[in-house]
C-alpha cells in the first residue's frame, strides 16, 4: 500500500476510536466550546441540566460556572437544556433525560411542586438528581445545594432597619413567589424588621423580572408620596425600581437593596451608587460539579449544602464586602 494511502488509513482509525471514546467532554454546552478529549480507556459519563429559564442573568452566570468546572474533567459531559419559564417543559427535560440514559441529573427548578415528582421519579429509576439553587418538596432528591435564603432576607431587613434608624415606609418586590427563595426571601426579611418601625406599604410578585419591577415601582410611586427603601428579592428588580424612580425624579429620596451580587451587576450597581447594599446568592454551578463527580465516583454526599453569602454595600464594596455571621 503507498505511504499515502497508509497515512489516511491511520487518521480515519484515529478519528473513529477518539469518536467511540466520547468524543467532548462537554456536550452542548452554553458557550458552544469544547473542553479536552477524555483518554480512549476513561468512562465518560452525560450530565443532563436543566434550567428553569436564562432569561435572569444570575442563571445565565450558574450556567457558565456549570460549564467552565465540567471542562476541567474530561470524563464528564454536560448537556444543558432551558425550560423558557415552563414547568411541563422541565418536567419534560427529567423525564428525556432518564430515558437518554444520563449518568446524572443538575436541576435548578421553576417551582418547587411541580418538579417534586419528576425529581423523584428519576431518583427512584437509579438517576442520581442534585438540585440546585430553588429545592423541591420533601426530600426525594439526592442532594440540594444553595444557600440560606431566609438568613439573606433576615440580613437585609437588618441592614434596612439600622441603615434607616428604625422607622420608614418600605416597597418590597418580590422574586415568584411560587419558588422556595421567594417564599424565604420574604419570610427571612420580615423577620428581620418585625421588632422595627419599618412598615411596608406596597408588595408586588415581580417574578425575578427586571420590567416586571420597573413596572410594579411604577405603581408604587403614583400612590405614595413617600417611599424610604426599596428591597428586592434579586439585583435585576433593584435596578428596575432605581429606573423607575429616576425616571419620576425620586431616586435620591429612597435607599435600594437587592440580592445576587454577581460582579458585572450588583457589585457593580453598588460601585456606581445605583444600589447601596446587595447580598451574594452564589450560583453553586463549581460546586454541583464537584459533588456530581463524587457521586459518580460512589462516594457519599452530605443530603443538604449550604453555601455562604457576603453583604456588599458602599463602605465595604471596594474590599470585597463582608461575610454574613
Amino acid at each position: 500500500m503507498p505511504s499515502r494511502n497508509r497515512t489516511a488509513l491511520a487518521a480515519i482509525l484515529l478519528l473513529a476510536g477518539w469518536l467511540a471514546a466520547g468524543g467532548c467532554t462537554d456536550g452542548s454546552g452554553p458557550s458552544g466550546q469544547r473542553g479536552p478529549a477524555a483518554e480512549p480507556d476513561q468512562k465518560v459519563y452525560t450530565v443532563g441540566i436543566s434550567q428553569c429559564n436564562r432569561n435572569e442573568p444570575w442563571r445565565v452566570q450558574m450556567d457558565a460556572d456549570i460549564e467552565a468546572a465540567a471542562k476541567e474533567h474530561p470524563q464528564l459531559k454536560v448537556v444543558f437544556k432551558d425550560a423558557q419559564n415552563d414547568e411541563l417543559r422541565q418536567r419534560a427535560h427529567v423525564e428525556e433525560f432518564v430515558s437518554a440514559g444520563v449518568d446524572l441529573i443538575i436541576i435548578s427548578p421553576k417551582e418547587a411542586a411541580p418538579l417534586t415528582e419528576p425529581v423523584a421519579q428519576a431518583v427512584a429509576a437509579g438517576v442520581p438528581v442534585i438540585v440546585l439553587d430553588r429545592a423541591v418538596l420533601g426530600d426525594r432528591y439526592t442532594a440540594f445545594i444553595g444557600a440560606d435564603n431566609k438568613k439573606i432576607g433576615k440580613a437585609a431587613g437588618l441592614w434596612l432597619v439600622k441603615k434607616l434608624s428604625g422607622k420608614g415606609k418600605v416597597v418590597e418586590l418580590k422574586g415568584l413567589m411560587t419558588s422556595t427563595p421567594g417564599q424565604d426571601r420574604h419570610s427571612g426579611f420580615r423577620e428581620g424588621i418585625a421588632a422595627s418601625g419599618l412598615e411596608v406599604i406596597f408588595q408586588a410578585d415581580m417574578k425575578w423580572l427586571e420590567p416586571d419591577a420597573r413596572k410594579e415601582m411604577d405603581s408604587a410611586l403614583a400612590r405614595f408620596d413617600r417611599i424610604d427603601a426599596v428591597y428586592a428579592h434579586n439585583d435585576p428588580g433593584a435596578h428596575g425600581a432605581y429606573l423607575a424612580a429616576q425616571s419620576a425624579g425620586r431616586e435620591t429620596e429612597m435607599v435600594f437593596v437587592g440580592i445576587d451580587a454577581l460582579p458585572h451587576e450588583g457589585i457593580a450597581y453598588v460601585k456606581q451608587g445605583i444600589l447601596d447594599a446587595t447580598f451574594q446568592y452564589p450560583t453553586g454551578g463549581k460546586e454541583a460539579i464537584g459533588m456530581a463527580l463524587k457521586i459518580l465516583a460512589g462516594e457519599e454526599v452530605p443530603k443538604k449544602v449550604v453555601l455562604g453569602s457576603r453583604l456588599f454595600s458602599k463602605d465595604n464594596v471596594a474590599a470585597g464586602g463582608e461575610p454574613l455571621e
